[in-house]
């Protein structure tokens, strides 16, 4: 893409950066930041008009807003809680700071049932940040909202891991399970939060 076709703007936190969203060949925030997006900011391609361009981001807007979702778009709904997979690799605390940035956090897994879940979304995607580690103390493992990894859940750590092979403090998921890691790793991540109800006004809007 050449300079002249780029959407100038404000600077993009870790997480509008992973969102960035693609409309008729050029690129553009996460849809929910549509509403900050000016016609002036908007530069339109040759066979279209900066307005219309605009007039068009306006509508496909409106017509979210009045959609009932559990979960923002682009990320997953399960069992009451909404699940963001990225798409770029950062280490493990930027990973936690991408998701603070929106009232979410470093996945903490919390059943069995969500274990299958994250196992089947991820297959084949490589390795993934998880809320865990024994960055406190060694080898004594907590979730990033302070909670101990519990001694059922033991038994999804890989065979022969944690190994802790050159200060491995982290968890990646890997494979079916979970690896310790090195923090400073570049892996994908995983941000969790809870799912919301929908209002009143937008069931109307839906109806």
């Amino acid at each position: 893409m050449s300079d002249s076709q780029d959407v100038k703007g404000p600077q993009l936190s870790l997480l509008e950066e992973d969102q960035m969203v693609t409309v008729k060949g050029q690129t553009f925030p996460p849809t929910s930041g549509f509403s900050s997006v000016s016609g002036s900011q908007l530069l339109g391609s040759q066979n279209q008009s900066e307005q219309e361009l605009y007039q068009e981001l306006t509508q496909l807007k409106s017509a979210m807003d009045s959609l009932c979702r559990p979960c923002p778009w682009d990320w997953t709904y399960f069992q009451e809680d909404c699940y963001f997979f990225s798409k770029s690799k950062r280490n493990w605390e930027n990973s936690i700071k991408a998701c603070l940035e929106i009232g979410a956090q470093l996945v903490v897994i919390e059943t069995d049932e969500e274990q299958s879940f994250l196992q089947q979304t991820l297959k084949n995607k490589g390795q993934t940040w998880i809320g865990l580690s024994d960055l406190n103390e060694e080898a004594t493992w907590r979730w990033v909202n302070g909670l101990p990894l519990s001694q059922g859940f033991k038994q999804y750590w890989n065979k022969g891991e944690p190994n802790n092979v050159g200060e491995e403090d982290c968890v990646e998921f890997t494979g079916d399970g979970w690896n310790d890691a090195k923090c400073n790793n570049a892996n994908l991540w995983i941000c969790k939060k809870p799912s919301s109800a929908c209002s009143s006004s937008s069931l109307t809007k839906k109806l």
